[in-house]
This record gives structure tokens, C-alpha cells and sequence, in this order.
């Protein structure tokens, strides 16, 4: 029998080979010579770190440093001088992690002395410790490099645990880092090293499965930092820790992805000062003083757990007002009166606390209740101010574009045929997305469940109404109360409406 082949047939001939080697696997990684770390002592001598290092430097994308357990655990190198900063594509692994879940210590405290904070300085004379502009005395450092690797190590007692400095395309995962009471655990920055921000210099970084344990900050995305993934880290202070500012700080980084961490005992779980299009979704929130603080422009703040802070979401004025987008939260048992105020934090006398409130001072504000940072200048008239009447030219403009709440005016129906209805007031002709949430408790005021989201569009007076169909009895059987947010077009989310009870 013959076979005939149309000209479709035989085109798809022709280019089968080229598809293959298209499709073809990966070509596998040429492999690494293992430099092994042996001993512990802090010398240049073959099987120390710092040789290993050194060693490496010299042919970088040749080596694989691989630290072993040492002697019974704890496994502790203590260097006595800065090791050598680490140039990439290189690997570090301390190996018992992977057997056994133990990690290696490389501990600072045999080289940064003296007392709490005061150890640490600023790049500023006078000034200290977290909250201040520094790079001093960090553990391990990754400036103007790539492609370097760090697992299974703990690295603690330093000012900053790892500095990742200019650098991009590193992957900081599965580690310890602890007590490092200057700048950050890891501080990611674009830091020109005059303070200035560099654009494109510290991008693509991966920083998962960590445990930040009682750093000052545990992380910082600063100066220029952008792009880089967040996820899967611990962030929690405890009484130990002398300075408990921010699980993360995020000051003018732009487009990072935050996701799937939990947050815990900090003044500001997260604070975003002038960073813009970050990610925030799906991580908690508990323990701090403010769950999230907010500057900037187009952040989303979605799908997060927020529960046990002073303040869920706290958005502050800034010089001119932008949109933030919070969507989709489950915000509840917040207004706590927990005033941890380390640089972040809500302190001052009066504070209104809940789920997310509009207008508290940062510490760029002078009603700031606080610490700035050790050192920092403190004279009220050299900052900004927080008017309750609009119009004041001195005073900032309200956040969030000054987006209203929308009211919740009526339940109708019974059964599975309850509807919520609403009005909200904003720019005429706008399209406006309103999220309803549910409460448990007969006097929840927050957003503890989402019901649903309806499409909202205002008139030519700027008044838009809205219905939303509850969903089924059984769903909503234990809600008591609901509440609602609007957001507009440009993507600023207003504050919670008063709350409208349902029994």
C-alpha cells in the first residue's frame, strides 16, 4: 500500500527537527568543583570559610562551597574580621541542613561589640542601629554580583546578616537569620553608596523559606530595589529583640511580590514608605502594632489574613495623594492597643484603631508618637503635618485620592434571597467595584469574611448605587454584621463603611 503525503504533511517534515531541538531538554549545568569548608577556625588556610570564599572569587562559576558539620552541633563559625564579599555564580551551603535540618551558624558577635544598638552606626555620625541609612558591619555581602546561592546557614549577630548591595539573580532560601540589630536580617538595596537609589541594579532576587528571627528590621527592599520575590518567610520578633521595627521595610522599591509570609510582633508588620506596584497577597498579619503601613502608589494589598494588630491596614498622607487597592482581605480582631513603636507602630494619644484607617502619622509626621531611629533629628518643625480640616495648604492631602466609604443602607429579601444595598459617592462617571464583607460578633465592624463584589457607576452628581445577592442561608448563617469598601477605577480602596447588621 502506498502512502501519498499532502504538502501540509510534508511542511510539518520539514520542520520537525527544528521543533525538536526547540523542544529539546535543558542542556545539564556543567558541574562544580566542591570547595569544602572543614574546619572553623577564621584563617586563610585550606578548609576555612574565608578561604573558601577567597578561593572561589578567583574563577567565579566554578566552585560549589560546601560547609560541613564540624564536631557536634551547635555548628558556629565565628569570623573575627568582614569576610571577603562573595562574587557569584557561586554556591554556599552549610550540608547538615539538608540531612538533619541543623543549621551552620556564622555568628558576628566576635567582631561586632558593644551594646544593643549603639554597636550598629548609621552612615550619619550620631546615628544607630535600625531605621538609619547604613551598609556597616553586615555578615555576608553580595555587591555589584549575581547568581549567588545561600542555604542552610544561620546567620546572626551582625548589623546586617546578608547584604545584598547592586546585585541581582540570587537565591537566599531555607536559612536562619537572627539577631542582626543594625539595618536589616537581609537588606536588598540599590544604595549607590551615598544613599542615592540605582535603577536596575538589585532586581530578580529570591529570598523563600527563610526564618527572620529578632532582626531590627527583617527585611529591607530599599533604594532602587525592584522586581525581586518574597515568599515563604517567617518574620517574628520576640522580647528579645532591642528594636522591633518592621518585618519588612519597603522604602522607594518598586514592583516586588510579597507572598505567603507571616508576619508577627513587629511595630509594622510591612511598610511600604514611596514604594510603588508592590504585591502584597496572601500573607498574616498578627501580633503587631500595625499590620501594614502604607505610602506609595498602586500597591494591592489582596487575599492577606489580618488578624490581633492594633491597626489592619493603616494608609498615611503623603505629599501628594495616590491610589493603593486592597481587595479581598480577611481582616478581623484587630483595634488592640498595642504600641510598639519602633519607626512605625501606632502610639499616639487618641489613635483610632480597626481595620483600616486612614491618616495615621508616620514618622515623617510630627504627631508621630515614637522612635525615628537612634540619633535621628526630632524637631517637629522640620516635618510634615496631619490637618483634620481640608484645604490647609500646609498640610498633606487625605490618602487614597480621599476615597469615601460607600453606605450600606438596607437588607432586603429573606433566605436565599437576601440582597445588601448601597449607595457610594465619588467622580462622576467612574466605574466603582464594591466588596461586602460579613462579621461574626453582633458588633463586628471589620472584614472578617467576603460575600461577594458588585460593579458600581456613578451619575453625572457622582452617586452610585448598588445591589448584592447574599449568598445562600447556610453560608452566611453566622454573620451578624456587614461592611463594605469602594474601589475606584484608578484603584484607590476607601476605608470600611459603618457596619449593617443582618439580625
Amino acid at each position: 500500500m502506498r502512502c501519498r503525503l499532502s504538502a501540509v504533511s510534508l511542511s510539518l517534515l520539514a520542520v520537525l527537527p527544528s521543533l525538536a531541538q526547540a523542544f529539546q531538554a535543558e542542556p545539564a549545568r556543567t558541574s562544580l568543583e566542591v570547595l569544602r569548608v572543614e574546619r572553623y577556625a577564621d584563617d586563610a588556610n585550606p578548609g576555612s570559610l574565608r578561604w573558601a570564599i577567597s578561593t572561589a572569587n578567583q574563577a567565579p562559576g566554578r566552585y560549589r562551597i560546601e560547609i560541613a558539620a564540624v564536631g557536634n552541633a551547635p555548628y558556629v563559625i565565628r569570623p573575627a574580621t568582614p569576610l571577603p564579599e562573595i562574587v557569584g555564580p557561586v554556591q554556599i551551603v552549610g550540608t547538615p541542613w539538608a540531612r538533619d535540618g541543623q543549621y551552620v551558624a556564622i555568628d558576628g558577635s566576635a567582631y561586632v561589640t558593644g551594646t544593643g544598638t549603639d554597636a550598629c552606626p548609621g552612615a550619619e555620625p550620631g546615628q544607630s542601629g535600625t531605621n538609619v541609612r547604613t551598609t556597616t558591619l553586615p555578615g555576608l555581602v553580595l555587591r555589584d554580583t549575581r547568581g549567588v546561592e545561600l542555604t542552610g546557614l544561620e546567620v546572626r549577630n551582625f548589623c546586617i546578616g546578608v547584604l545584598i548591595n547592586r546585585s541581582s539573580h540570587n537565591e537566599i532560601h531555607d536559612n536562619r537569620i537572627v539577631a542582626n540589630k543594625g539595618g536589616a536580617g537581609i537588606m536588598l538595596t540599590g544604595d549607590d553608596g551615598k544613599g542615592q537609589s540605582t535603577a536596575t541594579t538589585t532586581v530578580h532576587n529570591r529570598i523563600v523559606r527563610n526564618q527572620f528571627v529578632d532582626n531590627g528590621d527583617g527585611l529591607e527592599l530599599t533604594r532602587g530595589a525592584a522586581w525581586n520575590l518574597v515568599a515563604d518567610n517567617l518574620f517574628q520578633s520576640t522580647a528579645a529583640n532591642p528594636e522591633p521595627s518592621q518585618g519588612i521595610e519597603i522604602l522607594w522599591g518598586n514592583d516586588n511580590t510579597v507572598v505567603r509570609n507571616r508576619f508577627v510582633d513587629y511595630s509594622d508588620g510591612l511598610q511600604i514608605n514611596w514604594g510603588n506596584r508592590n504585591y502584597i497577597a496572601a500573607n498574616t498579619f498578627s501580633g503587631n502594632s500595625i499590620g501594614l503601613s502604607i505610602t506609595g502608589s498602586e500597591n494591592v494589598v489582596d487575599g492577606n489574613t489580618i488578624t490581633g494588630n492594633g491597626i489592619g491596614i493603616a494608609v498615611r498622607h503623603q505629599p501628594v495623594s495616590a491610589p493603593n487597592r486592597f481587595s479581598a482581605n480577611r481582616i478581623f480582631g484587630n483595634g488592640l492597643k498595642i504600641e510598639r513603636c519602633e519607626a512605625g507602630g501606632a502610639c499616639a494619644t487618641g489613635q483610632p484603631r480597626g481595620a483600616i484607617v486612614f491618616g495615621v502619622p508616620g514618622l515623617e509626621h510630627a504627631s508621630f508618637i515614637g522612635s525615628r531611629g537612634r540619633g535621628v533629628e526630632n524637631d517637629p518643625a522640620k516635618r510634615a503635618r496631619i490637618c483634620t480640616a481640608p484645604g490647609q495648604a500646609e498640610c498633606q492631602p487625605a490618602p487614597n485620592l480621599g476615597q469615601a466609604a460607600p453606605t450600606l443602607q438596607a437588607v432586603q429579601g429573606s433566605g436565599a434571597a437576601r440582597t445588601v444595598q448601597g449607595v457610594l459617592h465619588g467622580v462622576a462617571g467612574q466605574r466603582y467595584q464594591v466588596e461586602v464583607f460579613g462579621n461574626r460578633a453582633a458588633d463586628g465592624r471589620e472584614a472578617e469574611r467576603l460575600l461577594g463584589t458588585v460593579e458600581a457607576l456613578t451619575d453625572a452628581q457622582g452617586q452610585g448605587r448598588f445591589t448584592l445577592a447574599l449568598p445562600t442561608t447556610g453560608e452566611t448563617a453566622d454573620i451578624a454584621t456587614v461592611t463594605a469598601t469602594a474601589t475606584s477605577a484608578l484603584g484607590a480602596t476607601s476605608p470600611l463603611s459603618a457596619p449593617l447588621s443582618l439580625r
